[in-house]
């Protein structure tokens, strides 16, 4: 477009982002050249950075820079309990929105064979050491509750009672301050499926 095989380069590179078009992408960099460059500067050296040095942790599968994260190196933290995720981006909504103050195993995906995500891929012999060693008495399984993530709760909660340690599943229903007109049919029967007595 503009002759500029670099400029086409950076374009290209920038679309390896979730929801970024080639539209988008363009306007990212020509932002950067016009406006940004010593912040660009700064995103290219500290993205080097953490490609190059953030890795994964041994005992949880998060990132870390370290072998041991900051949640499996802390002391504070609860070792009978295990909850599963599937994404960093999940452990952190747990820790930003609960007092949860267990460990955490992520999976990085779940299973989906049409993807090639099988147990290898989500580290489930590296969970099921995990759970073999005796320390761990509740799995929780905070997978997302799609047709995937509910195929790998049912192959976690296997995994646990093999191991001899009690499996929990995260609630779903009605979202709090929701209005029942409004509720998906789904989800409203998945709610209505699963509803508890009142104390």
């Amino acid at each position: 477009m503009s002759g500029s095989p670099l400029l086409a380069d950076l374009i290209e590179a920038l679309r390896c982002l979730p929801g970024v078009g080639g539209k988008s992408a363009q306007r990212m960099a020509f932002h950067l050249l016009e406006r940004e460059r010593e912040r660009g500067l700064k995103l290219a050296a500290v993205m080097e950075q953490a490609m190059r040095r953030i890795g994964h942790c041994e005992r949880c599968r998060n990132f870390s820079e370290e072998p041991l994260c900051a949640l499996c190196a802390s002391s504070s933290r609860e070792r009978q309990v295990l909850c599963v995720v599937e994404s960093p981006t999940d452990l952190a909504a747990i820790e930003q929105a609960t007092g949860y103050r267990g460990q955490y195993f992520v999976l990085m995906g779940r299973l989906s064979p049409l993807d090639g995500l099988g147990p290898e891929e989500l580290g489930l012999a590296q969970l099921t050491q995990r759970l073999g060693e005796g320390e761990i008495e509740e799995l929780i399984i905070a997978t997302n509750p799609t047709v995937e993530g509910e195929a790998t709760a049912h192959y976690l909660a296997q995994l646990a009672r093999a191991g001899g340690v009690r499996p929990t599943r995260l609630a779903h229903g009605v979202p709090l301050g929701g209005e029942l007109e409004y509720v998906d049919r789904s989800t409203l029967a998945h709610a209505f499926g699963g509803r508890q007595l009142l104390d």
